[in-house]
């Protein structure tokens, strides 16, 4: 049954290598098209100064209502990283560097322990799917022709 399980592990770990792999071809053509990324790029901006993602904002300040854990939307802060960086022709890698750096900034180093790690990283991990969900979601729905 043990190896079982591990075959199972690493069944379901080359399934996101493979995924992985796909979503980073399909980007790299992406950057490679100046008109896209500068649509993009139009598309997100737009959605931060139209201020579509308030609602979004408010769930994520729910949860902490006392002041003394109010949490810093560090979703967003990552998100508006990730579009500075993103130009036409930059590498994916310098943008999942971009990403890399900031969850060692927001994430990694202020966890004290294993236990604050697991809680801050899978805290993180909902709001940051929740957050580009919405996005996805806003991009579809006002901004077609950003949505590629």
């Amino acid at each position: 049954s043990s190896s079982l399980t591990e075959a199972k592990e690493f069944v379901k770990r080359l399934r996101r290598q493979t995924d992985l792999c796909n979503m980073v071809k399909t980007v790299r053509a992406l950057l490679n098209n100046n008109s896209t990324v500068t649509v993009l790029r139009s598309g997100l901006h737009a959605i931060f100064n139209e201020k579509s993602l308030d609602v979004t904002k408010d769930l994520f300040q729910e949860k902490f209502r006392n002041p003394k854990k109010r949490q810093k939307n560090i979703q967003l802060k990552c998100l508006k990283n990730f579009i500075s960086s993103l130009t036409s022709s930059t590498d994916i890698r310098d943008l999942l560097s971009s990403l890399s750096s900031d969850l060692q900034t927001f994430v990694i180093k202020p966890s004290k322990s294993k236990e604050a790690f697991k809680e801050q990283a899978s805290d993180f991990m909902l709001k940051w799917n929740l957050l580009l969900s919405n996005v996805g979601k806003i991009l579809t729905i006002n901004r077609t022709d950003s949505f590629g």
